[in-house]
């Protein structure tokens, strides 16, 4: 039964709305502690309090709002703004003589604006600060020096927060898609291999042996031969499109994990892959192996097995049902190497290319993709009129890692 699919979940973002929390309790706090010390120069001092009592409130019991941008919604800010802006017009109110003083919010009106900057970009910056600007002069009733530069600093933070944010969810969801179509293109990789390994072997056969005899015989080849080209032509497709997932880069980038089947309980020792290419041997095929155990993972050992069978079916098919094939097993302390060679007519140079266009993955997937997988390599050698030879490498490190 194959395990489930695995996602995990990354944000760039989210760690800026955890410090935008703590940012909120902590400016609450500073603002208190201003009115606390200057308390006896407010003129009403009740309208301070009465305002402080609504922020400390506020403040605690939406701090789940901005755990993230899920929570924080658009009527959640505009209040939250609305809260910032009614302490700024308050401060005179509260002490006419306030003069360049710290309005009754002071810094914790940058946590409403940096919360926009957040959820929206540097556009919703822009506007909830300048909203803020905009409140800071009228309470002021004439613009200063110290009043225009508070502004544009908030102003410049806010939108410099806002753009970095945007490029942080555009770099996740290149991310999200990139290993997405990695995970899906190792997966079809997979399959294909599988496929090339028995379907299309059997369609080819068909094909050939339905020509060979002719008749209905020879329209059952024909029909085997169309179905064999459709079905490499699937396995060899375009990527699959963006998944819903991937294009939400609010909920992070997702790396999707596709699991291979669960293998069988009892296989989970070394395997000695000796035993695994003994059956090749045979009047045709002389396998030549240590006289000792070659050890590796179970899934390591079956893949260069099936790299291996894949070689020597190319033997058949491409060098006659006559070919002579060698196999021979190296066994080192840091890789194992499996050579294939054959006595066949050899590889016409451009040949293995031309395959692989047409669709015909077979080395390219059934012997160096799976050689790719457990961390290994695969290299063809082939002159003409002199047969070829490929040489499987498995570094032990890689191997045992898979």
């Amino acid at each position: 039964m194959p395990k489930r699919e695995r996602v995990m979940r990354m944000s760039v973002e989210q760690p800026l709305w955890r410090a935008l929390t703590g940012y909120r309790v902590l400016t609450l706090l500073y603002a208190i502690g201003l009115f606390v010390k200057a308390r006896d120069e407010y003129l009403r001092p009740w309208v301070a309090i009465a305002y402080f009592a609504v922020l400390a409130i506020w403040t605690l019991a939406t701090l789940p709002r901005v755990a993230g941008a899920a929570t924080c919604t658009k009527r959640f800010l505009t209040v939250d703004l609305a809260v910032a802006l009614t302490g700024i017009l308050l401060t005179p109110v509260a002490d006419p003589g306030h003069g360049d003083g710290p309005t009754l919010p002071s810094i914790w009106t940058a946590g409403a604006v940096l919360a926009y900057a957040l959820k929206g970009g540097w556009r919703w910056a822009a506007v909830a600060s300048a909203l803020v600007g905009v409140a800071n002069i009228v309470q002021r009733g004439a613009p200063s020096q110290d009043t225009l530069h508070n502004v544009l600093l908030v102003w410049v933070a806010s939108i410099a927060i806002g753009y970095v944010v945007e490029v942080a969810r555009a770099s996740e969801a290149t991310l999200a898609r990139a290993l997405e179509i990695e995970a899906a293109t190792r997966e079809r990789e997979r399959l294909a291999r599988d496929i090339h390994d028995s379907v299309l072997q059997v369609l080819a056969m068909v094909q050939r042996r339905g020509t060979a005899i002719g008749g209905e015989a020879a329209e059952l080849g024909r029909m085997a031969g169309e179905q064999e080209v459709a079905l490499r032509t699937l396995v060899a497709g375009g990527l699959v499109p963006a998944s819903r997932a991937s294009e939400d880069a609010s909920l992070g980038a997702l790396v999707r994990e596709v699991d291979e089947p669960d293998s069988d309980p009892d296989d989970r020792g070394p395997r000695d892959l000796r035993t695994l290419l003994s059956p090749h041997a045979g009047s045709k095929v002389t396998l030549s192996e240590p006289g000792a155990p070659v050890l590796l993972l179970p899934a390591a050992a079956r893949e260069l097995a099936a790299a291996v069978s894949a070689a020597l079916d190319n033997v058949r098919r491409h060098a006659g049902e006559d070919a002579q094939a060698w196999i021979l097993i190296e066994d080192w302390p840091d890789e194992v190497i499996v050579t294939v060679r054959d006595d066949g007519p050899g590889i016409p140079e451009g040949r293995l290319a031309q395959a692989e266009g047409e669709g015909r993955l077979g080395v390219a997937l059934s012997i160096r993709g799976r050689l790719r997988d457990i961390g290994g390599t695969a290299e063809l050698i082939s002159v003409p009129g002199q047969g070829t030879e490929v040489e499987l490498k498995v570094p032990r490190g890689k191997a045992e890692k898979k």
